[in-house]
């Protein structure tokens, strides 16, 4: 569960920060449902902000509901494409949430949001005295350092030095400070050795770890989950069938989504993908590889392994050459040509980031598996948009020269029509044990939990995962308390 004990004399002094700033915290409640919730002075006042500000209200677009402008929007229904089967090769629908229409671009920033908002508003956490620490593979700190902006707070980034330059360039301008550990995606454990360090050197200074934060867990059950059901119920027609939700690990965060879904529609499925470079779920696996933001080498605490069904592996050679397929003029020209995509369609690729293809592909090999029919719905997530990789695209071009048509149509038979099952198993309940145990070497050997802890994740689901899940009203209540205090609402 998460620690929701109040310390008054900090809140004292949160409050305080966020009257003298302007900030209103939103609830999950507003997040979930923007159009209903939000308060009318809010919206008003938000058709004058842009949605990457830096600007308290922007609190307010942390949901997968903005409108689809960057400037004064404010709110419709949830943000996804849908996937034609010319594209994928498979009968089934494949629906994929749109990260790009967060502030940041990524919907890293509303997990941030519920690590950091429920210390905040009970004062475990002093926004006037320490920094918010945010240890990443890439997006988590630059949603953390925006989030942390917001929230009149100081932030630390911490991400690979091997990661995109978009993401330097962005942090040194929102972050307070910003470290770079060695390695890339797959090297988690170099940023928690900086982050222990931290911790032990540093005293003004509070980790928000989105591998073991529940916070980030609640936010996607009851956001991205919710979302996801509803932009199934505005497409499956009259026999529509929800198959389930298919995702790349990372901090498998996301992941809880599907937890809110099973709940919904229990014969659906939850299905996690990795990198075939580093096969840590399938055969306890290492390496490196080039999906950006999704870390490796250990199960994420916040990963409930009991309830997911089934596991796959993705070539990170597949993600590379769809990321040129999809956003080269030969590759636009031969989806669009060769086989009859519409400009429309061909522009929507361009929602999916490295890791959105990924799950892209993660899902075809569901389908595939599964056997799914047209009746039937996958979803999946796309984190970012190519916005945050167009200096790998300049890499690759300059590595392996001009992107040609011919290149073109043999990326799309080789890496997406050509997509397998192989590197799929379905989870047993001895294979879940296995990879539920995977995260005693992490987080007992290492992290300081307890096999206690770890055991009660498999056994006491009711006192971990299901628990959090329920506190979600409570973290509500605190917030309503908190922006009441704050009175900020009142004089807009």
């Amino acid at each position: 569960m998460i620690d929701l004990s109040v310390n008054k004399e900090t809140l004292k002094k949160n409050i305080l920060r966020a009257r003298e700033r302007g900030v209103i915290i939103p609830s999950f409640r507003q997040m979930r449902n923007p159009v209903g919730e939000v308060p009318e002075k809010i919206k008003e006042k938000l058709k004058g902000v842009g949605m990457w500000d830096i600007n308290p209200l922007n609190l307010f677009r942390i949901t997968w509901k903005n409108e689809r402008t960057f400037k004064g929007g404010l709110y419709g229904g949830p943000n996804f494409i849908e996937l034609p089967s010319r594209l994928t090769g498979v009968e089934a629908r494949i629906i994929c949430m749109a990260g790009k229409f967060f502030p940041t671009g990524c919907h890293k920033v509303g997990a941030s949001f519920g690590c950091l908002a429920p210390r905040l508003v009970t004062g475990q956490f002093d926004t006037t005295g320490q920094k918010a620490v945010w240890p990443s593979t890439g997006n988590y700190c630059r949603g953390g350092a925006f989030n942390s902006r917001l929230l009149a707070c100081e932030s630390v980034a911490i991400l690979p030095e091997g990661m995109s330059r978009e993401r330097f360039d962005w942090l040194s301008q929102i972050a307070g400070e910003v470290i770079a550990t060695p390695g890339t995606e797959s090297n988690v454990k170099e940023i928690f050795d900086k982050t222990n360090e931290i911790k032990a050197t540093r005293k003004d200074c509070v980790i928000f770890n989105q591998f073991e934060e529940m916070g980030n867990y609640m936010w996607h059950y009851n956001v991205t989950g919710s979302a996801i059901a509803e932009a199934f119920e505005s497409v499956k027609g009259e026999d529509g069938s929800f198959a389930g939700v298919c995702l790349t690990s990372g901090s498998a965060g996301s992941m809880g989504s599907g937890d809110y879904l099973r709940q919904r529609y229990p014969y659906s499925k939850i299905g996690v993908a990795e990198a075939l470079q580093c096969p840590t779920i399938l055969n306890n696996g290492f390496g490196a590889h080039r999906i950006e933001g999704i870390g490796d080498k250990h199960i994420p605490w916040v990963h409930n392994v009991r309830n997911t069904d089934f596991a796959t592996a993705i070539d990170d050679g597949d993600s590379m050459a769809l990321l040129r397929l999809f956003n080269e003029p030969a590759g636009k020209a031969f989806l669009t040509g060769d086989l009859g995509m519409s400009a429309e369609e061909v522009d929507s690729l361009a929602l999916m980031g490295i890791s959105g293809i990924s799950n892209m592909l993660a899902s075809i090999k569901f389908a595939k598996y599964y056997e799914l029919t047209k009746k039937d719905v996958v979803a999946t997530i796309l984190t970012d948009s190519v916005e945050m990789y167009l200096s790998r695209i300049e890499e690759l071009r300059e590595e392996y020269g001009e992107y040609t048509p011919a290149r073109a149509a043999a990326d799309y038979a080789a890496s997406l029509r050509g997509i397998k099952t192989d590197n799929f198993i379905e989870l047993t309940y001895a294979e879940r044990k296995r990879v539920h145990n995977l995260k005693y070497y992490t987080w007992v050997e290492q992290q300081g939990k307890t096999a206690g802890e770890l055991n009660d994740q498999w056994y006491r689901q009711d006192k971990t995962f299901e628990a959090v899940q329920r506190q979600t009203e409570q973290v509500d209540g605190l917030i309503d308390a908190f922006n009441e205090e704050v009175g900020i609402l009142k004089t807009l």
